[in-house]
């Protein structure tokens, strides 16, 4: 059996590997081809390009590589068309797959989309072309599931990988013994964001909350960690302008968030590991001052909270600071509501052991039954 995927960056390549991985349990012969990263190669996935070729971001980025990406985009769907894979599963990557998802269904090549774009929240008139281009959307999350079942597309809620990766209790003391802090110090991990421009966005307004709570909290130690050095630079340029010095470290992150007391952080990805590490959390989002306008002015945007959390909660159970709220009073104001209501902590993290049961559904062998009974129909 040969079966194709595009995985367009790292967090694709890791689903990729680990679908990989349950699908030849079911079929041990089956072939992998198509893009993707260092993970997936070690499984024995034929990658016909270099995956970071898809690792563009940044709409001047993206427009400058863009002849090279429509041409390996029209490459691509040739050679899968001549050697007629099985199913084809595009994971992530949505303005890349879709597009190709669709030729190849023309073709009668069945598709899966692996991981919903944001269609539920912004730019919703995109369902459309989703629904013409796969043959059925994994999600990582129910509520996505129920706007593809509203639009009549085919869908499968598999749950989330990191809610089989974490476990459901997490040491607080064994993360600080890891990190050398003492047990008996309050610690509050700062997580500005993962890209360049969130960390220059948010660090100076993290810094400044840390000034005001060290008066508060003489016992307050904070941790912050980086994905890379180049965040780490901007983030200890930034602290060293203001005078602040705060203990920066490079990776580390779910440690980092296991041994606080309480985490701030930027809106994505991250949120979802602290609720699943089950710590309080402080929510940030700053976009650029003429998207926010766009996204307000024409009502893009189509939810009422944006950050993950609440979106799986159904309603508001952590702080989020949006452009303006997003500044040191406000961040201060929160973090020490939270501090300062144990019992309030206690309710939080009980609900955020349900949204964490509701989503470990061993995802990856969901994903390949449902890649298989497509592949079966």
């Amino acid at each position: 059996m040969l079966i194709a995927m595009v995985a367009g960056e790292a967090s694709g390549d890791l689903l990729g590997a680990a679908l990989m991985k349950a699908l030849r349990i079911r079929h041990p012969q089956a072939k992998f081809i198509g893009i993707g990263g260092p993970q997936m190669i070690a499984e024995g996935f034929e990658s016909f390009y270099d995956m970071q070729k898809l690792s563009i971001m940044g709409l001047v980025e993206v427009l400058k590589h863009l002849p090279e990406l429509l041409k390996l985009r029209h490459d691509l769907f040739e050679t899968l068309s001549d050697r007629k894979p099985a199913v084809f599963i595009g994971i992530d990557a949505p303005d890349f797959n879709l597009a190709l998802e669709k030729k190849l269904k023309q073709r009668h090549i069945k598709t899966v989309h692996y991981v919903s774009p944001s269609v539920w929240a912004w730019r919703q008139w995109r369902v459309k072309k989703i629904g013409r281009s796969v043959d059925l959307m994994l999600t990582l999350f129910p509520f996505e599931a129920e706007f593809y079942q509203q639009h009549n597309i085919p869908v499968r809620f598999i749950g989330h990988p990191l809610a089989d990766i974490i476990p459901m209790h997490n040491s607080k003391s064994e993360a600080r013994q890891k990190l050398s802090i003492p047990t008996d110090q309050l610690v509050i991990a700062l997580l500005p964001g993962s890209r360049l421009s969130e960390v220059e966005k948010l660090t100076a307004e993290f810094l400044k909350s840390t000034i005001i709570l060290k008066k508060h909290y003489p016992n307050i130690e904070f941790i912050c960690p980086l994905v890379n050095a180049k965040t780490r630079e901007a983030f200890e340029k930034i602290s060293n302008d203001l005078g602040v010095t705060i203990n920066a470290i490079e990776g580390k992150s779910r440690t980092a968030m296991q041994a606080s007391d309480a985490i701030l952080l930027a809106s994505g990805t991250a949120t979802l590991e602290a609720l699943l590490i089950k710590r309080p959390m402080v929510i940030c989002y700053k976009l650029s001052a003429f998207t926010y306008w766009i996204l307000k002015t024409f009502k893009i945007m189509k939810v009422k909270n944006y950050s993950l959390p609440n979106l799986l909660a159904g309603r508001k159970i952590v702080p989020e600071l949006i452009q303006e709220q997003a500044n040191s009073e406000r961040i201060v104001s929160e973090l020490t509501g939270i501090l300062n209501k144990p019992s309030h902590q206690q309710a939080l993290s009980d609900t955020y052991a349900q949204i964490h049961q509701s989503l470990k559904k061993n995802a990856s062998e969901q994903a390949a039954i449902a890649v298989e009974q497509l592949i079966a129909e």
